[in-house]
């Protein structure tokens, strides 16, 4: 999996969304801005703090390790 560094300018990736994972009562919710060449991820609740930039293929790879439960809180 490849992620690339923090990075904190948060006005450039835009369209963001909160993962369809994420529950309706505020708790531990991640947003993904769609429509970019690579795949800006931060949290919710600080939606101006850093992102982390995920390749395509890394994202994918997250995504699917986290659907069979191989990472753990």
């Amino acid at each position: 999996m490849h992620i690339t560094e923090p990075t904190t300018d948060v006005a450039a990736p835009t369209g963001w969304r909160k993962s369809s994972y994420s529950g309706g009562a505020n708790g531990e919710c991640l947003e993904v801005a769609d429509g970019h060449t690579s795949v800006p991820v931060r949290d919710s609740k600080t939606p101006t703090g850093p992102t982390l930039t995920f390749s395509p293929q890394g994202w994918s790879g997250f995504v699917m390790a986290v659907k069979r439960g191989e990472l753990s809180a």
